[in-house]
């Protein structure tokens, strides 16, 4: 097998310049100590780049006729090295036993999923880089006050600090894409702890900016309202919902800030 097709229900865009193949893998050189998994490798443009780094790479593949492509043009690959599964299901921590560094060309229409997963295994993944649609990069790297910040933005920040590294034009791929991409490297912080209750900054932050136009005071008593019919209690939170930082919109909170209402609601109902 000499070609591999493009299938859209993958979201693939296979990337064909090489020098900018070269750029996304020294992205790695970051984190210099640690094996490195890459997701979708596709026909292997970027993996011969990673290759050179010298460091143990395997690569994981949900495409069977890519997995094929890999296994016969990238002999130096060992068996365990080509990983025929879906990013999103395969058991991370059997992969290395250890941490490592996740980067690729990302497959578009899951790449928001993936960085969602990388955070949930953030003792895991001490680096994370790669390349995605130029939108989500902006989300991944906005600073508050940003159009750009966003339900993505809060849940990765925490963890991560994010860098937008370059942006990449549709006509370095095939088939090109009908947006803009974007290379982002994001490294883990010193955070051990968020500082509130996870779960419940989760669906605040979800809650808000479902309704970004709103300002947080109306979605943040919606959200109140919830909270008690689901105890079945009649907490009065006006005092809550009267502080100044309310009259503003999601976007302009930073991450702190979250973590500060996701405590405040929680001691609403202590």
């Amino acid at each position: 097998m000499h070609y591999v097709r493009p299938k859209k229900s993958l979201g693939q865009h296979f990337l064909t310049d090489l020098s900018t193949a070269s750029r996304i893998a020294d992205t790695v050189d970051a984190c210099p100590d640690f094996p490195i998994l890459e997701v979708g490798p596709g026909t292997g443009v970027l993996t011969q780049f990673l290759l050179k780094k010298g460091r143990l790479l395997r690569v994981v593949e949900l495409d069977h006729e890519s997995v094929d492509y890999l296994r016969q043009h990238f002999p130096q690959f060992a068996d365990e090295d080509i990983i025929p599964d879906d990013f999103l299901k395969m058991h991370l921590e059997r992969t290395f036993g250890g941490p490592f560094v996740l980067t690729g060309n990302y497959p578009y229409n899951i790449s928001s999923q993936i960085f969602l997963r990388v955070v949930e295994h953030r003792e895991l993944i001490p680096c994370c880089t790669g390349m995605i649609q130029k939108e989500v990069a902006e989300r991944l790297a906005a600073k508050p006050g940003s159009k750009a910040f966003g339900i993505l933005t809060a849940l990765v920040q925490p963890w991560y600090d994010v860098e937008y590294l370059f942006t990449v034009e549709p006509d370095v791929f095939n088939p090109p894409p009908k947006v803009r991409s974007a290379v982002i490297r994001m490294m883990r912080n010193s955070r051990a702890q968020l500082g509130c209750d996870e779960v419940l900054y989760k669906r605040l932050v979800k809650t808000v900016f479902n309704q970004r136009r709103k300002m947080l005071r109306g979605t943040l008593r919606g959200l109140l309202q919830q909270m008690n019919n689901e105890r079945g209690l009649q907490i009065d939170h006006g005092e809550l919902l009267s502080a100044p930082m309310l009259t503003r919109r999601p976007e302009q909170l930073s991450v702190e800030d979250f973590i500060v209402l996701t405590n405040q609601v929680a001691a609403a109902y202590a």
